[in-house]
């Protein structure tokens, strides 16, 4: 299938986290008949009931894996195209990454390279659980080359997340007597006041750490005064997180309780000459696996800018590139590791 064909046909396969499915069975199909004409393998790893990793892999060896998640966040909605861009949900996070990386593929086979495999992830836009179960299972390979989108230029560093919800409690009572009540929203209002008053850290590559309040939910009706009341933050790290939880602690103190969720360190990533090489702001799932699948390596085309909206694209032109990024670098580093 030819790459915009194929990405076309990645999009609208429905695969919002949790509904990977038929997503997953689909790139098992179109794999096989590559695995079986150059003498690799294909499997399907079961991480939930109907979730599945797909890898494929050729050679004696494992020196690199191209990888990326097969899952979307909601709400999907088919391609469309003009001369430029494909449009649609995951046509660059990351449908149209998993159709470069297969074409980067067939042509590498072409050429007679082996020792590589690719890995499409399930659960990377909730909690990673594909990579996570993938950590546990490694194949021994030296490089991961993880797909998002950075424009096709080399990520050298990526900011990591730590995740709070926020709860406050307190007494309910009627709205004309506030004073027999005590107000958890108040509580909560006071709480992240304080939140998003406090000096975050700045580190030279990767910029300033940022606050962000995603959800706030609490209350009974506008004449009760709220007994309970909850928010949820999200902190992008740039360094270690320390002295950032120290001080979320201290802020909260006498308002709230900080129940931590998830914390995702930030990365120093590899570079490789040739490439035009930036800095992002989001989470991938390289933390998740560890290490147990190589050196890591972030690139990939599209914008992140576009990701998770209603006007998601990917520019042709950068899919039609990335293939080839993705077929040098297995090769250059493949040469490195039977140097």
């Amino acid at each position: 299938m030819e790459l915009f064909a194929l990405t076309r046909a990645l999009i609208d396969l429905e695969s919002v986290t949790g509904n990977e499915l038929q997503a997953g069975n689909f790139l098992f199909d179109y794999l096989g008949p590559l695995a079986r004409a150059y003498g690799g393998h294909v499997e399907r790893t079961e991480v939930e009931p109907d979730r599945f990793n797909i890898f494929a892999h050729w050679g004696e060896a494992l020196a690199v894996t191209l990888s990326t998640h097969i899952d979307t966040v909601p709400p999907f909605f088919g391609w469309r195209e003009d001369q430029t861009h494909i449009y649609g949900r995951g046509a660059c996070d990351t449908k149209g990454i998993i159709a470069c990386m297969i074409k980067a593929a067939e042509a590498l086979l072409e050429t007679g390279q082996r020792d590589f495999g690719l890995l499409f992830v399930v659960g990377e836009e909730r909690n990673s659980a594909g990579a996570y179960h993938a950590a546990r299972a490694a194949r021994g390979s030296r490089f991961i080359i993880n797909g998002e989108p950075t424009e096709n230029k080399l990520a050298v560093g990526s900011k990591g997340s730590l995740r709070y919800e926020v709860a406050a409690s307190g007494k309910m009572a009627h709205s004309a007597y506030p004073e027999l009540g005590d107000s958890a929203i108040h509580k909560l209002i006071d709480a992240l006041a304080e939140m998003r008053r406090l000096p975050l850290p700045v580190d030279p590559l990767l910029g300033p750490s940022t606050l962000n309040i995603g959800t706030i939910s609490g209350g009974r009706a506008p004449n009760v005064i709220a007994d309970e009341a909850r928010a949820e933050i999200l902190v992008r790290l740039v360094g270690d997180s320390t002295e950032t939880k120290q001080a979320l602690a201290r802020a909260v103190e006498g308002h709230a309780q900080l129940l931590e969720v998830l914390e995702i360190p930030a990365l120093r990533l590899g570079s490789l000459d040739g490439l035009e090489t930036t800095v992002v702001a989001f989470t991938t799932d390289i933390p998740a696996f560890g290490g147990q699948w190589g050196e890591p390596f972030l690139i990939g085309p599209g914008t992140i800018h576009v990701a998770h909206t209603l006007d998601e694209c990917v520019p042709k032109d950068q899919l039609v590139q990335a293939v080839h990024i993705y077929q040098d670098m297995v090769e250059q580093l493949c040469r490195r590791v039977s140097k």
